[in-house]
């Protein structure tokens, strides 16, 4: 059986249009997730402003592109996401980061799993972390606006 194989690579400007249909279509089912990650601002994010931020002067992201050649057959369980991880703390490790930390739905057993596997903790089930955000009408609220 002929194995997929990846390639990855630094975003370039031109990716810009990809990134964004990621941003605000990240998961292959939505209806499968809470109506709310549907909301999320960050979905309103635009192309000139993603562009201005990840390949300005200052940029404020690093963006790495995974082009995955697939053999004939489910790619996965072939380590793809593995590689994708391994590139991911390699880069971080250049740019003077000490942590990596990702953000997994609870059904999505199959990347806890991985996490794990290469050597993740699991925040909430270690250190009983939540994570909490505050929507724009919550906000005003708070701001009294």
């Amino acid at each position: 059986m002929a194995m997929a194989s990846v390639r990855i690579r630094q975003a370039e400007e031109g990716d810009c249009g990809n990134i964004l249909k990621l941003i605000r279509d990240p998961l292959p089912d939505p209806a499968s997730v809470p109506h709310t990650l549907g909301t999320s601002r960050v979905r309103e994010t635009r192309g000139p402003a993603l562009r201005a931020d990840g390949f300005g002067e200052n940029p404020f992201y690093c963006c790495l592109v995974a082009e995955l050649l697939p053999a004939p057959g489910e790619p996965q369980g072939q380590g793809i996401g593995s590689k994708i991880i391994k590139k991911v703390a390699e880069v971080a490790l250049e740019r003077g980061c000490s942590q990596l930390r990702l953000t997994v739905l609870d059904w999505n057993k199959g990347a806890v799993d991985l996490y794990k596997a290469l050597g993740a903790r699991d925040l909430t089930e270690a250190e009983g972390w939540h994570s909490f955000r505050f929507e724009e009408e919550a906000m005003r609220e708070l701001a009294g606006k």
